[in-house]
């Protein structure tokens, strides 16, 4: 007896049971391609891998079912995978190889020099209609399948861990990673990734993951020990690039905090673009201001202004200056917009300042970004003012935290070089939330001719002004660099209608 090992997304390794010298087929003939059929059905009964090795073992070579997003999903042996897929890839440079295409990617037959090329292609084709096969047998299955990993997700959205685990069969996976993609064609992608993951619920498995549709986006959760390899990640981001979705991740965090990374997931995907399609939760937080402000002060400043809030207070505040709307909050977090409403509105009260404020909402995600203060920072300040000032407040930030060299520098280096009449317009849009309307109304502009002074300050400071956090930053940019009013009434007038003072 012969043991093949297969090695693919499943990781399995079987017996074919026939010789060395029964895979070969030098004389041809309906003889041996009879055999070669009943060889490779007895393997397809097994499993897609076993086929897999088969097919390689009766052209005395190797194969790959090479996937376009998942790469190889079998491979026998293991270290053919790589040219199986480029020669999926890259027919052309390699014509030694046999390629059928089968069940959504391409069969790569490398036959050895000994197998005649009717024999090689009988096996491909005879192969390849078998993964067909197989791949028709588990569309059939698939509906339901989605349908229970849809149903997983949103329980462990409403926190029933326990039910979760038990269908898993108590596995044990204590973190979670999880994706939202949304995009028109989404439905197809579902199907796509669906077949490249080939999602399992067997337990005791290292890693699961599920994939559902909630509410028109897909949702992906990888369930694991506290870390994974980046497979998912892999296959998420090459479906987001072929369907042109946009995706936004967050994790790994710990399984009790699906909900948490359910909403960061979402607050991430606003910061998509088409030339980033796939954003990472934490670097949506993240600030190049942050760490150039004086760590001592800035932590005490904003532990003092946050000291009404709870944690999941804090949470919604974040979610919410990160979509940029409150509309967008409440989708990603799964609440009604008027619930996000009534309770950004108690949060202003506890805050006691106003959030619409731009500068207010400016001042308020630096704070949330902040470091936490340390027992000798508290100390210091005496319990939570500002070290004998008063309270801390939103409206302003403690006197020298913007005003050093190093913010000025990073100002320059965001904003700088912007023409007068951009500088105003953009400071004006930005104090409006990036509605364009109002913003031309002050400045007695048209809403077409501020659309193209937007976009010319976009690609001045090669930044995504549809990104709330991007924003956020510009506006403490251009503070940090005022010298002037930035008064729509200063603004440059040439002379014409569109341009009249009004």
């Amino acid at each position: 007896m012969r043991t093949t090992g297969t090695t693919g997304t499943t990781g399995t390794t079987g017996t074919t049971g026939t010789t060395g010298r029964e895979a070969a087929c030098p004389g041809g003939g309906a003889r041996y391609g009879q055999e070669a059929t009943d060889r490779l059905l007895r393997a397809a009964t097994r499993s897609g891998a076993h086929l897999i090795a088969e097919a390689a073992l009766l052209v005395q070579g190797w194969a790959v079912l090479a996937d376009p997003i998942a790469g190889a999903v079998y491979s026998t042996p293991a270290a053919a995978a790589a040219d199986g897929v480029h020669a999926a890839a890259a027919p052309q440079e390699h014509p030694y190889c046999v390629q059928r295409p089968a069940a959504g990617g391409v069969l790569v037959l490398a036959p050895g020099p000994a197998v005649p090329s009717e024999h090689a292609s009988h096996v491909a084709t005879t192969t390849a209609a078998l993964l067909e096969v197989r791949g028709q047998r588990a569309a059939e299955l698939r509906g339901e399948q989605m349908r229970l990993h849809t149903t997983l997700v949103r329980l462990l959205l409403a926190g029933h861990l326990t039910a979760v685990a038990d269908t898993l069969g108590g596995s044990g996976h204590t973190h979670v990673t999880v994706y939202r993609l949304t995009g028109a064609d989404v439905p197809t992608a579902h199907q796509v990734l669906w077949r490249a993951v080939r999602p399992s619920l067997a337990p005791h498995a290292e890693a699961c993951t599920l994939l559902g549709r909630l509410d028109g986006e897909l949702v992906v959760a990888e369930l694991h020990h506290g870390g994974d390899d980046g497979r998912i990640l892999r296959l998420v981001s090459r479906v987001s690039e072929r369907h042109h979705l946009l995706a936004g991740m967050a994790g790994p965090l710990p399984l009790a905090e699906m909900s948490t990374a359910h909403s960061d997931a979402a607050a991430a995907r606003h910061s998509a673009t088409p030339d980033r399609r796939i954003v990472p939760a934490d670097a949506v937080g993240a600030s190049r201001l942050a760490p150039l402000l004086p760590t001592a002060p800035y932590a005490r400043w904003a532990g003092a202004v946050l000291h009404p809030l709870s944690t999941a207070q804090q949470h919604l505040l974040l979610v919410w200056l990160r979509t940029g709307s409150k509309p967008r909050a409440a989708a990603a977090l799964g609440l009604s917009a008027g619930t996000v409403r009534a309770r950004v509105r108690e949060l202003s009260r506890l805050l006691r300042a106003d959030l619409e404020d731009a500068t207010v909402r400016a001042h308020l995600l630096l704070a949330l970004r902040a470091p936490a203060p340390t027992p000798a920072d508290d100390s210091e300040s005496g319990g939570g003012g500002e070290s004998g000032r008063g309270p801390a407040r939103l409206e302003s930030l403690p006197a020298g935290l913007l005003d050093t060299e190093a913010v000025r520098a990073w100002g320059h280096g965001l904003v700088g070089g912007l023409e007068p009449h951009l500088r105003i317009a953009l400071t004006c849009w930005l104090r409006h939330h990036a509605r364009t309307a109002p913003a031309a109304a002050e400045l007695h502009v048209h809403r077409t001719t501020l659309a193209n002074w937007l976009t010319q300050c976009a690609e001045h400071l090669a930044q995504n002004l549809a990104d709330a956090t991007v924003r956020a930053e510009i506006h403490l940019a251009l503070k940090a660099t005022r010298t002037g009013p930035d008064d729509p009434a200063a603004l440059p007038r040439r002379g014409g209608r569109t341009y009249r003072r009004l």
